[in-house]
């Protein structure tokens, strides 16, 4: 993956999203959309979002001019990998019940205990952005506040965790009396919780993954060719076709939905509660696609390692992957908390 952005990063290609005072090519909304989707028919690795997608374009809305100067070019370049400190062991739907705490020490720094689960590649990262409670005397999304805090500093500890699909790629991130300078705060004290709200609208966008559920859709499809049912190839049969229409159906609903969305983004619009109908349908549409080629495969399709065994190496991924792709319906915000964002602020419902 880093090897990608490296080649990215040389092509200018690296962050289509950032303007070109950052070192992006600022590209428009279309273009960037045109460039994401082709990567992702094109099944190139995915680039870790939490330093270009999410915490990069929040230093930059929120961030002070030595904040921008500081950390912006190393995440354009790739020198400083990161990582999201959100979601705790009692803080997960309802994020703002976070309990872990920054208290000002009085003398420039804050002191920061507490525990994050599910942070992503936390083991591998240089930097964490975490939402941190700055004042628990107030209400609760009120105390929050968001800070930087570098993962080699005394105190910190990742300790991975296995999944069930086999995939060491989360950790349990500890911080014991970490001292973290205030310069690290970005936005207002106890102002967090705006930037955590806008941070997710970018994080659910980019869970719509129209590119990569065409392409299981379109790998569905070839391996339906190759496997026969009666005598005839899968793709032939009835039951299967109607599959694959439904779900050609849902996605190219979901891409006039994402270009509507786009065509917001293109007057500068930021996201808004809409991203919570591409985090829904396009996390869905990417499982059922997934769950279809395990089908396809049978008992082939439920192995969940790679290695010398009984089942061909090119299907040794499937099973691990449905794993992988049960999370979508939970990270970013679980659906069932999208669909009471959708009924309180489209619908009008709350």
């Amino acid at each position: 993956t880093m090897e990608w952005h490296r080649i990215l990063y040389k092509k200018g290609w690296v962050a289509p999203h950032w303007p070109k005072e950052h070192g992006g090519p600022g590209f428009d909304a279309n273009r960037r959309f045109i460039l994401s989707e082709e990567l992702e028919l094109a099944g190139t690795p995915q680039l870790s979002p939490f330093g270009l997608v999410m915490v990069g374009p929040l230093i930059m809305q929120f961030g002070s001019d030595e904040q921008k100067k500081r950390y912006l070019p190393k995440i354009l370049s790739g020198d400083e990998v990161w990582c999201q400190g959100y979601s705790e062991p009692n803080a997960g739907s309802d994020l703002a019940s976070l309990r872990m705490s920054a208290e000002d020490d009085g003398n420039g720094h804050f002191i920061v205990n507490g525990q994050k689960t599910w942070t992503t590649y936390a083991q591998y990262a240089d930097w964490i952005f975490c939402l941190v409670r700055t004042d628990p005397n107030v209400k609760k999304q009120a105390g929050i506040s968001f800070l930087l805090i570098d993962m080699k500093s005394p105190g910190v500890e990742a300790k991975p965790m296995l999944t069930l699909g086999h995939t060491p790629a989360f950790s349990d991130t500890f911080f014991e009396n970490v001292r973290v300078p205030k310069e690290n705060l970005v936005g207002p004290l106890n102002g967090g919780w705006t930037l955590a709200k806008a941070l997710l609208g970018h994080e659910r966008t980019l869970i719509a993954a129209v590119g990569q559920s065409q392409r299981t859709i379109a790998r569905a499809k070839k391996i339906a060719a190759q496997h026969q049912r009666n005598g005839k190839p899968l793709l032939e049969d009835p039951a299967f076709r109607n599959r694959i229409a439904r779900l050609e159906i849902r996605l190219r609903g979901l891409q006039m939905t994402n270009y509507r969305s786009l065509a917001g983004a293109q007057l500068g619009h930021a996201p808004g509660p809409e991203s919570s109908i591409l985090k829904i349908r396009g996390s869905e549409i990417l499982q059922d696609a997934t769950e279809l080629i395990v089908d396809l495969m049978g008992e082939n399709g439920l192995s969940w390692f790679n290695g010398p065994g009984a089942v061909p190496p090119q299907e040794q991924w499937a099973g691990s992957n449905l794993c992988y792709t049960r999370a979508t319906t939970i990270y970013g915000g679980t659906n069932e908390i999208q669909r009471n964002v959708i009924a309180k602020y489209i619908l009008g419902l709350g």
